[in-house]
């Protein structure tokens, strides 16, 4: 069914892979019902919703487009949902905004049935595909530096190194060097069984503990948040939120868009400028938006960590499929998730080892044109630095074509850049983000 013998790998390789994704991602599960619940939104509700809408959508991306790339719910949707409800001074509360967010993704699912999606893949140019690759790679390690401590905010040059000598980063740093030792050898399931060494080490040095117990129901508190889709439409109408639905819609396409075809590169299953089964694997993350929103949570995206199961050896959707089974039986377990999901050196270093394979790709950019060297740049330094996968890809958007122009070389580049470089710059100056 996943086609193993002809993507070269196992099942034994692919469930690794699963469990290396699911663990580097599994956080989201926490600090999405925490992001969410700041805006009113019933903790419970948020984190059996994240789980279903993770499910549907990584299912479909497995099962549909064969294809190891994990979705749930993302980072910075979620922020700017709830920026929007707290924002708003009680004149649009979270179920308005999650009727926003439903019809986010009705549209999205209308463009992913046609070719406008496929086409735009095509139409990114080579050097800013091999940008996006690096730049992820530089984010997610950015990511795991944070995530444990290694590096801190600091007042006078905003980031910084952080305490060496802290329980937090020591760990993290035995944990780094044991996957590497691992990975350098050639160990099957370097990063999986790095984080299990990892683990087994916090736990008895008292950073892991179980003390809020192991087993807990899932339920939604509010029951479905959309009942009535026509309502939804008829709320987005009622409360002229076309702007937050185009928000979610640009960013989630350019999101998911960019970290498709990031982690499709790493894996190597980019067939030249196209990616097989593109409309299928398209589909994944807007019929996941639009099921999560039904039950109360943001917009989805493919998740940057399914680059750590791809460096574990996943090539097909028995990766994904373990990802989906594994969120299942996690619905049933968020005490044990919770305790996991906040020692950050069990996933930190793998994190930052996938960012080191990820940068590979910028040795393919073109760095002898100018024109074609300083938006592939733009895009790999801005990822880390604004957190953001799409605003890096709007950087490379609005300069490639600019600099096209000056350069006499306007023809060359595809008609859909020009629009989207125009959308993205009109989101940058007036649009939050």
């Amino acid at each position: 069914m996943f086609k193993l013998k002809e993507y070269n790998t196992d099942a034994k390789t692919e469930i690794l892979a699963g469990i290396t994704t699911f663990l580097t991602m599994i956080y989201i599960v926490i600090v999405n019902p925490v992001i969410l619940s700041s805006a009113g939104v019933p903790f419970d509700q948020v984190f059996t919703a994240t789980i279903i809408s993770a499910v549907v959508a990584t299912l479909w991306m497995a099962l549909a487009a064969n294809y190891p790339i994990a979705i749930a719910p993302g980072m910075g949707m979620n922020a700017y949902f709830a920026a929007l409800v707290v924002g708003s001074n009680g004149s649009i509360d979270y179920a308005t905004a999650f009727s926003a967010v439903f019809v986010a993704g009705i549209i999205f699912i209308i463009l992913s049935l046609t070719s406008f999606r496929e086409k735009l893949i095509e139409a990114i140019p080579n050097n800013l595909k091999h940008a996006i690759s690096a730049g992820i790679g530089l984010f997610i390690a950015f990511i795991g530096l944070r995530s444990a401590g290694i590096i801190v905010a600091n007042k006078s040059n905003l980031i910084g190194l952080g305490d060496l000598q802290s329980e937090k980063v020591v760990l993290t740093l035995i944990g780094l060097a044991i996957t590497i030792i691992l990975y350098t050898l050639n160990v099957n399931g370097a990063l999986f069984f790095g984080m299990i060494i990892t683990g087994l080490i916090a736990f008895f040095r008292g950073q892991l503990s179980f003390d809020k117990g192991l087993f807990a129901s899932p339920h939604l508190p509010d029951g479905l948040m959309i009942s009535n889709p026509f309502a939804a439409f008829g709320d987005v109408i009622h409360h002229d939120l076309y702007t937050v639905v185009f928000s979610f819609l640009l960013v989630t396409i350019f999101d998911t868009t960019g970290t498709m075809v990031g982690v499709a590169q790493q894996a190597g299953l980019m067939k030249g400028n196209k990616m097989p089964r593109v409309r299928q694997a398209l589909l994944a993350d807007s019929f996941g938006t639009t099921i999560g929103a039904l039950f109360g949570t943001s917009p989805t995206t493919a998740y940057v960590e399914s680059s750590s199961g791809v460096a574990a050896g996943g090539r097909t959707g028995l990766t994904g499929v373990t990802v989906a089974l594994l969120f299942i039986v996690a619905a049933f377990f968020s005490p044990v998730v919770s305790s996991v999901s906040g020692v950050a050196a069990i996933t930190s270093p793998a994190l930052i080892i996938v960012g080191s394979l990820m940068m590979g790709a910028v040795a393919k950019i073109n760095w002898n044109d100018f024109d074609e060297a300083f938006p592939a740049f733009l895009v790999v330094l801005a990822m880390p630095l604004t957190s953001s996968i799409a605003t890096g890809i709007a950087l490379g958007f609005i300069s490639y074509p600019l600099m096209k122009l000056v350069k006499g070389k306007g023809k060359q580049v595809h008609p859909l850049v020009y629009v989207f470089a125009v959308l993205f710059l009109y989101q940058l100056i007036f649009l939050p983000h």
